[in-house]
């Protein structure tokens, strides 16, 4: 008999309701663990470029309200450059996570607007955030990006949306101004307006 000498996979499981204990113990409210939990506060002094507030919800496919969900964003400055590259805003961490609301869902991040970014091939992705959703029901983290509504001709130029072939699906991926400073940019898990997620 052969005997094969590697691990075997562990199943998939979805977050459950632990993903809050571990991830943001002070939100879950267990104290001690940090002084506040990571991924909170994305501005540490002054930043340079406009700081906006992004919000939303995210929606399961009757469009209810996941109170239960998890959402991490990371992006680069307002100059086009993530956090440890060199010239990158240092008052700036780039990433942040936030839980959403356990009676209404919705969930915020206070952060600068990003810069464009280069591709590469030289040419400019317009300036974006990636997304990060995990909750209960969801086996693997989804994966999406936020553009800006009123960055319509760097959206038009993005590598990256010009590779969605269905093109009135590109709306599921805009942030749109709600308000000085504000954007709105809901996440809808499934059925009509599902957001579009990304295989990587």
């Amino acid at each position: 008999m052969q005997r094969i000498e590697r691990l075997k996979e562990s199943p998939s499981q979805t977050a459950g309701p632990y993903v809050h204990i571990g991830a943001l113990p002070n939100f879950a409210g267990i104290d001690g663990v940090y002084d506040e939990d990571l991924g909170q506060r994305m501005v540490l002094g002054a930043v340079r470029g406009e700081r906006i507030t992004l919000r939303g919800t995210v929606h399961d496919g009757t469009g209810a309200a996941l109170r239960d969900a998890m959402v991490e964003i990371w992006q680069a400055d307002a100059d086009g450059r993530y956090a440890g590259q060199d010239g990158a805003d240092p008052a700036f961490t780039g990433w942040g996570r936030q839980a959403g609301d356990m009676e209404t869902g919705a969930f915020a991040f206070e952060t600068v607007k990003p810069g464009a970014v280069p591709f590469r091939d030289g040419r400019m992705q317009a300036p974006h955030v990636s997304v990060w959703i995990v909750a209960r029901g969801i086996n693997l983290g989804l994966q999406t990006r936020i553009y800006f509504a009123d960055e319509e001709e760097a959206n038009a130029a993005d590598p990256i949306l010009a590779r969605i072939e269905h093109r009135d699906r590109i709306a599921t991926l805009m942030a749109r101004p709600e308000g000085q400073g504000v954007y709105r940019f809901d996440i809808r898990l499934q059925g009509e307006n599902e957001t579009i997620f990304f295989d990587i």
